[in-house]
């Protein structure tokens, strides 16, 4: 029966109540006015009085009487209709009987009916079930990159052997996490937010997009005045396992990849960031934190841009000739033009030390060197010993740790002992190596222990005095 069929059947019923109802207050008005003219006229009329009574009294125990018996009877036990049967618990795949892993993997199917169905009907022979697809379309047939969940016992070379059985070829495969299970539309919304509150994000959201991938960014002069990149067109440039398009910055910008080719759809993806960087401007998150040395002054601890240029500048003039040299490693009379490639956001990010006048006494440079990171200090001499080199070190390994990066290195000298003595002090796995007179020690942020910023804080104020 259809909700308006049912309106239509209650309306109806309802008025046949009325009339019944009014049908009966009538016949009840006449009948109290018979009896009444038949006990006031009539020579029983006592008597008819009585009898009503015991009428009534009757009628009520007979009613009490039957709802006592018939009131707390059990409900009939309904039996459910086969269909309507509770199903059985589900098994989430993954947990309990059947332990399982997230697998990434691309490869490339015919452009024709079919071939899609044929490679999903071998994934599910093995038990694997695909969480999510996407086609990039090329002219000669179609790259399709899954995520997939397999049973753990699962090989990768089963995996890729039914694969190419159900006709994909130049098969890619490797291992994902649960941040691969955010859908791309999400995942694109996520790095495009990042790039827009920060400069520095371009590169390292590029490399997030595109998985394993050389970064290059290659500025229009070099600190000579010499050209150095080559004129992009603005649209870019895609290659086969290169993309190039211009620097917001400036220059050049070159992501390659040989393991695995670009697609066109990988190549508009990088160059809508690129072009939303290129329409905001540089940009630097204005936090700034205020610590306390341990003599009691209070220093500020914040982003720096190329908006520092002129008071990096000075800092330099302030600092000795030794101190410069113990930072560039070489010459230092012209110490200052490296200044504007370290303050850009383009190849890193970099931390400036204020006190509490204002003036700028130390730079922590966090460099972007392909699957690696370099880090350097440079402390102002005056501000030396006091635990400020040590906290920058912290605070920008933290920061390498956060994007990802493998290892950092930092090249100093042997004689610089408050830059190797920092290097110690953050309590992850060393490596020493000399190279050209040259001390490089390269550390691995993954080991970065977690709350670092509360543990530094206190050491600050234990009086640590490295750097």
């Amino acid at each position: 029966m259809t909700e308006a069929t049912s309106a239509r059947s209650a309306r109806h019923h309802s008025w046949r109540r009325d009339v019944v109802e009014l049908a009966a207050l009538f016949t009840a008005v006449a009948v109290a006015d018979a009896a009444a003219n038949t006990v006031a006229h009539g020579p029983s009329g006592p008597v008819l009085l009585c009898a009503a009574a015991v009428a009534l009294l009757a009628t009520t125990g007979f009613h009490v009487w039957w709802a006592r018996r018939h009131g707390h009877a059990p409900p009939p036990t309904a039996t459910p209709a086969p269909d309507t049967a509770a199903p059985p618990a589900a098994t989430t795949p993954g947990t309990g009987a059947r332990q399982s892993a997230l697998w990434r993997m691309r490869t490339t199917v015919r452009d024709e009916p079919g071939s899609l169905a044929a490679l999903c009907t071998a994934l599910s022979a093995l038990g694997v079930d695909i969480l999510s697809l996407q086609t990039h379309p090329l002219s000669e047939g179609t790259v399709d990159e899954f995520l997939l969940r397999a049973p753990a016992g699962l090989t990768p070379a089963e995996l890729t052997r039914a694969v190419a059985g159900a006709g994909g070829a130049h098969s890619w495969l490797e291992r994902a996490d649960a941040h691969d299970l955010v859908d791309a539309p999400t995942r694109m919304l996520g790095l495009a937010t990042r790039t827009a509150l920060d400069s520095a994000e371009l590169p390292l959201a590029l490399r997030q997009l595109l998985g394993r991938c050389t970064i290059h960014s290659v500025p229009a002069r070099s600190l000579t005045g010499q050209p150095l990149a080559d004129e992009v067109p603005a649209e870019g440039v895609l290659e086969e396992h290169t993309m190039t398009f211009r620097d917001p910055s400036g220059g050049s910008l070159t992501i390659e990849r040989p393991h695995l080719p670009f697609t066109p759809t990988e190549f508009a993806r990088v160059r809508a960031l690129v072009e939303l960087d290129t329409r905001l401007g540089q940009r630097v998150p204005p936090r700034r934190e205020v610590l306390t040395l341990p003599e009691g002054n209070a220093i500020t601890v914040r982003r720096a841009g190329t908006d520092d240029l002129a008071a990096a500048r000075a800092m330099h003039e302030r600092c000795s000739e030794r101190t410069l040299a113990q930072r560039y490693h070489g010459p230092v009379g012209d110490a200052d033009r490296y200044l504007g490639h370290l303050l850009s956001p383009r190849f890193g990010r970099t931390l400036a030390v204020e006190t509490a006048s204002g003036r700028l006494v130390a730079l922590g440079h966090l460099l972007w060197d392909g699957d690696e990171t370099e880090v350097a200090l440079l402390v102002e001499d005056a501000w030396q010993q006091r635990g400020i080199g040590a906290e920058l070190l912290r605070r920008l390994v933290a920061m390498a740790a956060e994007t990802g990066c493998e290892s950092v290195y930092a090249i100093t000298q042997a004689s610089n002992t408050g830059m190797v003595t920092a290097m110690r002090g953050l309590g992850l796995p060393l490596d020493y190596q000399i190279e050209e007179g040259t001390l490089v020690i390269t550390a691995r942020p993954s080991g970065v222990p977690a709350h670092r910023e509360d543990r530094t804080a206190l050491r600050l104020r234990d009086g640590s005095r490295h750097g």
